[in-house]
C-alpha cells in the first residue's frame, strides 16, 4: 500500500492513484477517461487491499466512497465527473472564440492533418475531440507501416508529434469535449457541445472516426472494464502471466493477440469463420506463436461472473455444442462502428452509419465535409487517414474561396 501511495523515482513523478473496485461503474468510467487522455495512473482495488480501504475511509470522513482519485499534489477528487477530471488535469474544454473559419470534429490523424494544412493557409481552426488528440492511432502500441518511419513509431509519440505540429501553426483544440449537434444557418454551420456551448464556422469537417463494435450478447455490458476490453494496449498489462481470450478473426484481432503475448501466458482466439481473415503476415505470426490457440466456427453466447468476469460460453456453429471458457480477460475486435449518431438527418449515411460524400469529400449538407474512418469508402489506415485530411483541407479551401 505504501508503495502505491509513495511511488516515485528520480526520473518519474508520483502517479495519479485511482482507488476503487472492479464492480464500480464510476471507477470504470474514470479509468476509461484517464486511458483515453493517455494519462498514466495506478489502480488500487480496495476490496483486495485493507490498507487502501482504510485510506479511502479516512479521506472521506469514514465513508467508503469510490472512486477516490489522488493526484501528485496530494489533492483528491471523489466520484468526479469527466468534466471535473478534465478541469483538474488542466484540459482546455472551452474555446477562446465563438466563430472560426473551420471547425473540425475529431482530433485523430485526419482531423489534425486537415487542421495544420488549413492553419498554414491562414484559417482560424478549432479542433474538438471527445478524448485525447491522436484518435485510435494514439492508443495503438506501434505504427510500423506509416511512411517516413522506417523503424516504426509508438502510437502515443506519433499522436503527440502531430498535435504539436498542428498547434505550432496556431490550431486551437478542445479535449474531453463531446459534440452533440450540428446545424446550418445561412452561410454558417454551428456545432453544439455537451457543456451547452455552441461554436460557429464557415465550414465543418466531420472526422470523428469509428469505435469498436460490441457483440451484443448477454452479460457483455455488465463486464465492460471488469474483464471485457476493446484496447489491448490500455488493458493488456493487467493480465500479466494469465490467460485471455480475443474475439475476432481479422487483422485487429490478430495483431492485438500477438501484442498480448508480451504479457499473458496464453491467448485463445475465438473466430467466427473457418479461417482467419487477417493478412498472411499476421496469420504466419499467429501460427508461429506457441502462446496463441485459435478456435474456429465459434459464436459467443454469454458472459458470466460475479462483479468481474468469470468466464464465457461459446457455441460451435457446426455442431451446435456449447463450450465453457474461463479466461481472466476478454478482448473484443469484431470491426468498427462510425461515430455518427450525433449527426442531423440532413447528412446522408449508409445503412451502417458511415457518412456518404462526393468526390470533393463534401456531405449532403453544404459546407460540411467528412474524411477518414467515418467516411464511407475510406480504407481505415492511419496513412490514408492523414492523406484524406490533407485532401479535405484543399477541398475546404476551394469551397471557402467561392463563398
Amino acid at each position: 500500500m505504501q508503495d502505491a501511495l509513495n511511488a516515485t523515482s528520480p526520473v518519474s513523478p508520483k502517479p495519479i492513484i485511482v482507488y476503487g473496485a472492479s464492480w464500480c461503474p464510476d471507477c470504470r468510467r474514470a479509468k476509461k477517461f484517464l486511458g483515453e487522455q493517455r494519462i498514466h495512473y495506478a489502480w488500487v482495488d480496495i476490496e483486495e487491499n485493507a490498507d487502501a480501504q482504510a485510506y479511502v475511509e479516512s479521506v472521506n470522513k469514514g465513508k467508503r466512497i469510490i472512486p477516490t482519485i489522488v493526484f501528485p499534489d496530494d489533492t483528491f477528487l471523489v466520484e468526479p465527473s469527466d468534466a471535473e477530471l478534465a478541469k483538474k488535469l488542466g484540459l482546455q474544454t472551452k474555446a477562446r472564440m465563438s466563430y472560426y473559419d473551420l471547425i473540425i470534429v475529431g482530433g485523430g490523424p485526419t482531423g489534425l492533418t486537415t487542421a495544420l494544412y488549413a492553419a498554414r493557409e491562414g484559417m482560424e481552426v478549432l479542433v474538438i475531440e471527445r478524448s485525447a488528440l491522436g484518435g485510435q492511432a494514439g492508443i495503438t502500441e506501434r505504427l510500423d507501416n506509416f511512411p517516413g518511419f522506417p523503424d516504426g513509431i509508438a502510437g502515443s509519440e506519433f499522436a503527440d508529434r502531430l498535435a504539436r505540429q498542428a498547434h505550432r501553426f496556431g490550431v486551437e483544440s478542445l479535449k474531453a469535449q463531446n459534440v452533440t449537434g450540428l446545424r446550418a444557418e445561412g452561410e454558417s454551420r454551428y456545432v453544439q457541445t455537451e457543456d451547452g456551448n455552441e461554436y460557429g464556422a464557415r465550414a465543418v469537417l466531420i472526422a470523428t472516426g469509428s469505435k469498436y463494435r460490441r457483440l451484443g450478447v448477454m452479460g457483455e455490458d455488465d463486464f465492460i472494464g471488469a474483464g471485457i476490453h476493446f484496447c489491448a494496449t490500455c488493458d493488456g498489462p493487467f493480465y500479466k502471466g494469465q490467460h485471455v481470450a480475443v474475439i475476432g478473426g481479422g487483422n485487429s484481432a490478430g495483431e492485438e493477440s500477438i501484442f498480448l503475448t508480451r504479457f499473458v501466458d496464453k491467448v485463445t482466439i475465438l473466430a467466427r469463420g473457418e479461417a482467419l481473415s487477417a493478412s498472411k503476415v499476421v496469420i504466419d505470426s499467429i501460427n508461429d506463436n506457441p502462446k496463441i490457440d485459435v478456435r474456429y466456427n465459434t459464436e459467443v453466447v454469454r458472459f458470466t461472473g460475479n462483479g468481474k468476469l468469470g468466464g464465457l460460453t461459446y457455441k460451435d456453429t457446426k455442431s451446435g455444442i456449447e463450450h465453457e471458457l474461463n479466461p481472466k480477460g476478454v478482448f473484443v475486435f469484431i470491426g468498427l462502428q462510425p461515430n455518427t449518431a450525433w449527426l442531423p438527418s440532413e447528412i446522408n449515411r449508409d445503412k451502417t452509419g458511415f457518412v456518404v460524400t462526393n468526390a470533393m469529400l463534401e456531405t449532403s449538407l453544404k459546407g460540411v465535409f467528412a474524411a477518414g474512418d467515418v467516411r464511407l469508402g475510406s480504407t481505415k489506415q492511419a496513412a490514408s487517414a492523414a492523406g484524406e485530411g490533407a485532401t479535405a483541407a484543399l477541398m475546404i479551401r476551394e469551397y471557402l474561396r467561392k463563398m
